[in-house]
């Protein structure tokens, strides 16, 4: 059978050619990203931001290798708790996938974390597949045995990665290259290292989703953004076959220019609508305290509860309990404040153990989150 390996990076047969055109779009792009930074640093509290978005961010990347879940199905499997099933094999791919990232940028941040290497994406990938589907397929560790994309076997597969036998030298170089090439712009260096990636496939199962975490990791530990504010998986879901065609191009024609044209198109889109979604659940968020606090019934405990809607934007009185460290008299007083001042939703139709949805806030969160959108 006949396997690819691609070559190190940067590239060189044939080269990167940067014109004109690709450096004005870079120029875009970066301009863009800088927006999007100066969005989460001026709104109050980004972690609303960043609880949402990485949701944003989860959700796509798992939906693109055939997980079913929702955004929506995501927060109510959170809402629910530790009494919620795990029996649910998409939810539990997409809370991984969380985990997976969530360890990440963790161990960027921390002093003794571990750096940007193949031992830390290694270690998230052990996160991913933990108790999902694939988890008998070496979590964490690089594959020992052939893989394929496409078709039944190697012989009339779409695309073949290389043997594993070549795979020890192949990520030494791509470890290499997450250092090096520094006379390149960060966001081409950033595209060129998840094709090469993509294209080791260096995991038996789990590849997609790891490779687009890379993305993620290189623009946090880059500088080019200070919070995972990006969530890119939306346009590769939405473009999900030019995605895999300009991947395909640059194995079988070396179109590099391509790629990194569709890529820097693909950053500079989802950070113009993050933008936007940003000011628009700030100003919602902002017009709906001030709905709460002239609701007659309101009280100091339901302008707290309000307060941690953005990141429990479905939510039980049992949790509201817990989140306020009050008396269950007290939370059901507070929620039912916030249902009169039409923040708060009832959503589940039971008499006992209902539901609450922030439903203005979670329609424009949820935007591209379906399976159908």
């Amino acid at each position: 059978m006949a396997a690819f390996v691609p070559f190190p990076l940067p590239p060189t047969e044939p080269p990167l050619e940067i014109g004109e055109l690709l450096r004005e779009q870079i120029r875009v792009t970066e301009e863009g990203l800088r927006r999007l930074d100066l969005a989460g640093a001026m709104v109050p509290s980004v972690d609303w931001f960043i609880y949402g978005f990485v949701r944003k961010e989860a959700v796509p990347s798992s939906q693109i290798e055939g997980t079913q879940a929702t955004l929506v199905d995501l927060l109510n499997f959170e809402a629910e708790g530790t009494e919620a099933s795990s029996e649910n094999a998409d939810i539990r791919e997409v809370c991984n996938s969380l985990e997976a990232l969530e360890f990440a940028l963790d161990q960027l941040r921390r002093p003794d974390g571990l750096p940007l290497s193949m031992r830390l994406l290694n270690e998230a990938h052990a996160r991913l597949m933990q108790g999902a589907r694939g988890a008998d397929k070496l979590p964490g560790e690089v594959r020992r045995s052939q893989n394929w994309i496409g078709g039944t076997r190697p012989g009339n597969a779409a695309f073949v990665p290389p043997p594993p036998h070549r795979l020890a030298e192949l990520l030494s170089d791509f470890e290499r290259s997450l250092h090096a090439g520094r006379d390149l712009p960060p966001l081409v260096r950033a595209g060129l290292l998840h094709v090469q990636f993509e294209t080791i496939h260096p995991y038996l199962d789990g590849n997609g989703r790891i490779g687009r975490l890379l993305v993620t990791l290189l623009l946090e530990s880059w500088g080019l953004l200070s919070a995972p504010l990006l969530y890119l998986s939306l346009y590769f879901k939405r473009h999900r076959d030019e995605y895999y065609r300009r991947l395909a191009a640059v194995r079988a024609e070396g179109d590099w220019e391509g790629w990194i044209a569709f890529f820097l198109k693909a950053v500079s889109t989802i950070a113009e609508e993050a933008v936007e979604s940003a000011r628009d659940l700030f100003a919602l968020v902002n017009a709906d305290r001030q709905r709460v606090l002239v609701t007659p019934g309101s009280t100091v405990i339901a302008a707290r509860l309000f307060e941690m809607l953005p990141q429990h934007p479905i939510l039980r009185i049992a949790t509201a309990v817990e989140l306020l460290d009050t008396t269950r008299p007290t939370a059901t007083k507070a929620m039912t404040a916030l249902v009169d001042a039409g923040v708060l939703q009832e959503i589940s139709g039971k008499k006992r153990d209902r539901s609450y949805s922030y439903t203005a806030y979670l329609e424009r969160l949820k935007v591209g989150t379906g399976l159908r959108e």
